[in-house]
């Protein structure tokens, strides 16, 4: 039996981190759970859409779960919107992306299994995102953090 001091909390991470207009809140880390599981909480303002490259992951799954408002996740070129309620697993491998198309911020839980990707990731692509100053990020210097942190930017579309 596991009797040992354990260090246990709710919400470990008081940190909001800022990508442009988007805001991410972990909640649980791999350093938190053992490296199975990681969640996040994700704010889109109305109107919004992710700054980063769509793309993939292939050593995780991320599962979305809509607390309010719709967010609409484009998946191997499907559109599925996402509310209040619903749940979306996007499996591994799959091109995915995401778009507030309505006027109401929206608010995600996101899921990832297992832990494989943390704050760090979102720290660094908000440098990248902040840098443009509202205009697109750079792409390659997206792309070299996504694949560090083990995404897989999609090739632009023509």
């Amino acid at each position: 039996m596991l009797q040992e001091a354990i260090d246990l909390r709710v919400n470990p991470s008081d940190e909001t981190i800022h990508l442009g207009p988007l805001a991410v809140r972990f909640l649980l880390t791999a350093d938190n759970s053992g490296g199975g599981i990681a969640a996040f909480e994700l704010i889109v303002p109305g109107a919004s859409r992710l700054a980063a490259p769509t793309h993939s992951h292939d050593h995780y799954e991320e599962t979305i779960y809509g607390i309010d408002g719709v967010l609409t996740w484009t998946v191997a070129g499907k559109q599925i919107d996402v509310g209040p309620g619903q749940a979306l697993c996007i499996p591994r491998g799959a091109i995915h992306r995401f778009d507030n198309n309505g006027s109401r911020d929206v608010k995600a839980l996101c899921v990832i299994t297992p832990a494989a990707i943390g704050p760090q990731y979102f720290r660094e692509s908000a440098e990248v995102i902040d840098a443009a100053a509202g205009g697109p990020p750079d792409r390659a210097k997206m792309a070299e953090i996504m694949r560090r942190h083990g995404l897989t930017p999609a090739p632009p579309q023509a």
